[in-house]
């Protein structure tokens, strides 16, 4: 129904914010992450304009609107919501832990521990979420990058491990703020095939922080 809601927030405290868009206060349940990034300087005489993307829950004891800063946010609150078992209150729990991206690299790397961390999501809950997510958010990205390393890096045979290994590095990269390009680039010249994830991922990030 409601796609984004702009308006004057005229309150702001732990997971509740208010908008007032035309005369009407909308309350809406944000997480830690969306917390954060709103406005420092909040005034009762000059409240500031903010935008939010909205998701409208529909249960059978009422409705509820829940508020994300950025698009990024609320497609992996939807993401979130969609793993059996995982409902809006522990989705929030999670994006209130972790951002989108260390959420996506949390999940790409499969870091049970660090999404376990979150209130209320223990280590079952924690593995689901990364076995139904885990090819969703590296689908897009796997096959094109994996030939891009392999011309770069002038591979000419490639083992089932390593372009595992060079799907899941590049895709965390991506969702770390790191173009394709310099994904790929930082990528180049590792040797991958005697080299775990972890480390593909750290020396990658050396790299990268040198340029």
């Amino acid at each position: 129904m409601f796609y984004y809601l702009s308006g004057k927030l005229t309150h702001l405290e732990n997971n509740v914010a208010v908008l007032d868009v035309g005369g009407v206060g909308y309350k809406l349940t944000v997480s830690g992450t969306t917390y954060d990034a709103m406005p420092p300087n909040r005034s009762v005489k000059e409240p500031p304009s903010v935008r939010l993307y909205t998701y409208m829950a529909v249960r059978e004891d009422g409705i509820e609107l829940f508020g994300f800063a950025t698009e990024t946010e609320l497609s992996s609150f939807k993401l979130l919501i969609s793993v059996s078992g995982v409902g809006p209150k522990a989705a929030m729990s999670i994006l209130s832990l972790l951002t989108p991206e260390k959420f996506a690299l949390a999940v790409c790397t499969e870091d049970k521990k660090t999404i376990a961390k979150a209130n209320g999501i223990g280590p079952k809950t924690a593995a689901r979420v990364i076995l139904e997510l885990k090819d969703k958010l590296m689908k897009e990205h796997a096959g094109e990058d994996l030939a891009a390393v392999s011309s770069q890096s002038g591979m000419t045979t490639v083992t089932a491990g390593a372009r595992g290994k060079l799907s899941e590095a590049t895709d965390a990269l991506i969702v770390l703020g790191y173009s394709r390009t310099e994904a790929l680039h930082a990528l180049k010249d590792l040797p991958t095939e005697t080299m775990e994830l972890e480390e593909i991922i750290r020396l990658s990030l050396k790299k990268l922080m040198k340029y």
